[in-house]
Parts: C-alpha cells; sequence; structure tokens
C-alpha cells in the first residue's frame, strides 16, 4: 500500500504551473523587446549562440526537480508488512439518503449537511467495528464497500452531492436490498443497516424489505432527518424546487414511516433533532448488539520512499546546471540542440 506521511506538502505543487505561467508571460516580453530591436530573423543571426530549445529544457529540469523535491518532503512511503488481524466487533452498512429532499434547510444547514455530520461524528466513535457506505436516491449504489479504514470512510462523505445519482425519487427498499448484499459471509458478528432518511418513500417496498433483513438477522435503525412542519428544496442554482405544475415542492419528515421501517426491522427510530443526542441514542442501540470476530487487513512498517525521490530530484538538478544556455565554445561542433534544420545548415 503506498501512502504520504504529510500529503498537505502536496499543495505546494501549485508552484509548478505557477512558474509555467510566469514564464510564458516573460517569454512574451522578451519577444516583444527583440521586435523592437530589430528584425526578428537578423536578430537571430547576431545570437547564434542562444538556444532557445537550450533555455526550456534548463526550465523544465529545473521544474521536474522541484516537484520531486516536494513529493519526497510528503515522505511518500510503501507498505512493506500486510498483517490480518482478528477484532471483535459488528459490521454496519450506512444508507444515506442524497435524494433532493435533503437539500431542504429545515435542519440547520441543511438535512444533508446534517446528516453528513452525523456520520462523522459516528465513525469516529467505531473502534473493531466495520462500516460501508450506500447512498440513493431513485437508485442506489455502494460508495464504499464495507471496511475498517475509517479514513476513507469519512473521506467519501464529504464527496456526497445530490448529484451522484441522476435518478432522483426516494427507493429506500433498493437502499436495504443493496445493503443487505454488501456485508461479508460472517454469521457472528452482529449487522446493522443504519438508513438515513427523511422518510419520504416514492417507490414502496421499505417495508418488506425491512422484514427480508430481520429474516437475516440483520437490523435497522432509522435516523429521521427534517420537521414534520417542512421546508422548500433550494436548489445548487438558488432557486426553490418545482414540481410539474409549477408550484414550488414543500418536503416534509415522514416520522410515521420511518418508525414503521424501523420496528419491521427489528430496529429502532431515532429523530435528529440534536446531533450529539442522536449519535448517542444510536451507540446505545448498537453497544447492545452481539460483537463477533471480524477480520481486518493491516498494513504496517511502512518503508521510507523519499531517498530514491531526493536522488532523481538532485541528478535532474546537476543535469540542470550541466546544461548551458550559450553553446561552449570548446564545444562548437558538438549540436545536441538545433533551433531548425535551415538554421544548422547555415
Amino acid at each position: 500500500m503506498f501512502r504520504f506521511e504529510y500529503p498537505i506538502y502536496l499543495y505546494l505543487l501549485l508552484v509548478i504551473p505557477v512558474c509555467w505561467l510566469i514564464r510564458v508571460l516573460a517569454d512574451k516580453r522578451r519577444k516583444k523587446r527583440i521586435n523592437k530591436f530589430g528584425e526578428p530573423e537578423l536578430v537571430k543571426q547576431m545570437m547564434e549562440d542562444v538556444s532557445t530549445k537550450r533555455n526550456k529544457t534548463k526550465f523544465w529540469l529545473l521544474m521536474a526537480a522541484i516537484a520531486l523535491l516536494i513529493v519526497a518532503l510528503a515522505r511518500p512511503q510503501m507498505g512493506a508488512k500486510i498483517s490480518r488481524e482478528k477484532r471483535q466487533g459488528i459490521e454496519a452498512i450506512i444508507c444515506m439518503d442524497i435524494s433532493n429532499s435533503m437539500l431542504a434547510n429545515d435542519v440547520a444547514p441543511s438535512r444533508l449537511a446534517k446528516s453528513k455530520l452525523l456520520v462523522e461524528n459516528m465513525v469516529d466513535k467505531f473502534v473493531n467495528d466495520k462500516v460501508g457506505l450506500v447512498v440513493y436516491a431513485g437508485d442506489a449504489f455502494v460508495q464504499l464497500p464495507i471496511t475498517s479504514d475509517y479514513v476513507s470512510a469519512k473521506m467519501f462523505m464529504h464527496s456526497i452531492t445530490p448529484g451522484l445519482i441522476a435518478t432522483q425519487g426516494t427507493d429506500i427498499a433498493e437502499a436495504i436490498n443493496l445493503a443487505l448484499h454488501s456485508f461479508t459471509p460472517d454469521e457472528k458478528a452482529g449487522k446493522a443497516i443504519i438508513l438515513i432518511t427523511d422518510g419520504e418513500d416514492h417507490e414502496g417496498r421499505a417495508l418488506e424489505m425491512a422484514k427480508m433483513a430481520k429474516e437475516q438477522g440483520v437490523r435497522i435503525f432509522i435516523l429521521g432527518v427534517g420537521t414534520e412542519k417542512g421546508a422548500t428544496i433550494r436548489m445548487p442554482d438558488g432557486q426553490n424546487l418545482k414540481d410539474n405544475t409549477g408550484e414550488v415542492v414543500i418536503t416534509r419528515l415522514n416520522q410515521q414511516m420511518c418508525k414503521e421501517i424501523a420496528e419491521a426491522g427489528s430496529g429502532t427510530y431515532i429523530h435528529v433533532d440534536n446531533t450529539s443526542v442522536a449519535q448517542q441514542a444510536l451507540e446505545d442501540e448498537i453497544a447492545k448488539m452481539q460483537k463477533g470476530e471480524t477480520e481486518s487487513i493491516i498494513y504496517s512498517e511502512y518503508d521510507e520512499q523519499f531517498q530514491a525521490v531526493t536522488l532523481i530530484a538532485l541528478l535532474l538538478l546537476i543535469i540542470e546546471i550541466a546544461v548551458l544556455e550559450r553553446k561552449n565554445p570548446h564545444l562548437k561542433n558538438v549540436r545536441l540542440f538545433h533551433r531548425n534544420q535551415n538554421n544548422e545548415a547555415k
């Protein structure tokens, strides 16, 4: 497994395009000066020893060396040892509703943003458990396969938007069905589906799928986000969502539906009004579940790779210094860089 110990330093790579832009502007300015000095072709003949190709070669050698030094600063590492650890925990698949209704702001700053915060705090509390992520609207797909890599889970959370699924609507049954097929075949560990939704189900069959999950020993916990009073849906373009008749859509939390699904799935319904209270209530319920032996792949004993990267960078710097902008008079007959074939013939 490859990783960077300090990936934040990779932002310094932005200096490369900035330097390139400065060079382009400087080249344009230099050409204007040459044109003012005299006829461009005549000036080139007077500057026979000057090579623009040499200058460009030195620039890109320097940029490559700087880029490699920045990469070395971030400390690239390679996992040298893989071990499998046995842990006592549960498996939890988080199903997050990302339909347009989750953009409503009856829960500040929005239902979706509140849900992301809740999941992030939830993942921080996991220790020996495995977690997976399913997103759904009118369709569902696995955003993150079940894993014990909590860092990746939180990273995937930040990229979730309603635009991930083209088919709008809310198909809770499909989300549950996909989650059921995402668990590892481990009979001992407790399994839970944590469904985050506003309770709008446009496709039906949710209760049927919840009962099927119960039969398979999987508990379904529902986290209801929103209010029964409801709110408008503010789209990314700043406009409120309207229906086919032109009326502004008001979306409301369907607590009754949430409770029925949780009951059918032998789980619990929790209203997300206060994030910390809802999180604690969910943790208390999960703590009651049976802990089973789960296997996790752990990379350890990372080998540092920055030495090789630094060595290549230094080699490029040496080459950059060795390449002169003007031709060496002692090596006049050695032509490694040519402006064009016509000049060479002259």
